[in-house]
């Protein structure tokens, strides 16, 4: 199998068949239908890849260096080709097996946070975070199992301003109010990422036109469907935006939600803190 450098794979984009997550924070979640919709085709999940130069040239490369990456500039995401195993270390006490697409029937993406590499300072293995609990849960894929892209966005959502910001690079380019979890159903905080996104059956119901799965779940609503994800979605009731009203997800107004979706591809970082 050839062997492919490190994020430099390069994606177009695709019109893809996504279906209704089972989100905490609102009562789909509670065992009402999925519907399978078409995603908008204009809208683009992929980016060109960027290889960093740091990595391409770095000029003594040991077989087994490790590369982090921390920028926010810039980062990285893989989407699994057919099947990938996550292990706990390179090649060591597998844990999760993940087809291509997910439960939801969208792609298997994960938010890369380092890599090993080989010998001729390509990417053998990529340290990943993945959307399972506990929130923030990582593993080792083998990079021949993964396509890689960069990303240029990430979000950060302040819970006490409640408020969600997207920025490209160090700019951010929207800003809106949004509604987040209840005290007894708070939304999680920590380093996350978009892993998939999705299309409500009814715009004008509680999730809105759509919605932006993250990868973190609920602290509490543990028995919930899909073990209560979090996500960024529209709303029914804009009123009550700028409030601590849901069960964990975060509800922006249904333009922005779309905004969003046009802008945010799946991989995509998400900081949510609470200063």
């Amino acid at each position: 199998m050839s062997r492919r450098f490190l994020l430099a794979g390069s994606l177009g984009a695709a019109t893809a068949s996504v279906a209704v997550a089972l989100v905490a924070g609102d009562r789909l979640a509670q065992g009402h239908p999925v519907a399978a919709v078409e995603a908008n085709p204009a809208a683009s999940e992929h980016r060109e890849g960027v290889v960093p130069p740091s990595v391409l040239r770095v000029p003594l490369c040991a077989p087994g260096s490790l590369v982090g990456f921390a920028d926010n500039r810039v980062s990285y995401a893989v989407t699994v080709r057919r099947r990938a195993v996550a292990y706990r270390a390179p090649g060591a006490q597998p844990f999760a097996r993940f087809g291509r697409l997910n439960v939801n029937g969208v792609p298997n993406v994960f938010a890369v946070l380092g890599a090993r590499l080989d010998r001729t300072c390509r990417a053998a293995w990529y340290h990943v975070q993945l959307a399972m609990r506990p929130n923030g849960r990582t593993g080792w894929v083998r990079a021949s199992a993964v396509s890689e892209r960069a990303l240029h966005v990430h979000i950060v959502v302040d819970l006490s301003l409640r408020r969600v910001t997207l920025y490209r690079g160090a700019k951010p380019i929207l800003v809106t109010t949004a509604a987040i979890g209840s005290p007894s159903t708070p939304t999680p905080t920590g380093h996350f990422y978009v892993n998939q996104k999705l299309v409500a059956p009814d715009p004008l119901g509680p999730f809105g036109p759509a919605a932006l799965g993250i990868s973190a779940f609920s602290p509490v609503l543990q028995d919930w469907a899909q073990g209560g994800p979090i996500a960024i979605h529209g709303t029914n009731e804009s009123g009550l935006l700028g409030s601590a009203v849901s069960h964990g997800c975060i509800r922006v107004a249904n333009d922005v939600v779309m905004r969003l979706w046009n802008l945010v591809p799946t991989g995509t970082p998400v900081l949510i803190r609470n200063a």
